[in-house]
């Protein structure tokens, strides 16, 4: 249930938005493999999570970007 409202969020958000929003989560990603590498990581799934929601960024913007051609 959780993804599905993350989803639906991302859905109703701009282009811009959506944009601030995988920069972010990439600096995240790239914070948290740092973290791993100095071995300061704690939740080491919080990578994989991270990694996902940028896909879902990603397929929403590319499903925007389809649906106004």
């Amino acid at each position: 249930m959780k993804t599905k409202g993350f989803v639906n969020e991302l859905k109703g958000k701009s282009a811009d938005e959506l944009q601030k929003d995988l920069v972010s989560a990439k600096k995240e990603l790239f914070n948290l493999r740092f973290q791993n590498a100095t071995n300061q990581l704690d939740n080491t799934a919080r990578i994989n999570e991270v990694r996902k929601n940028i896909a879902r960024i990603q397929t929403i913007i590319t499903q925007k970007q389809r649906t106004a051609e």
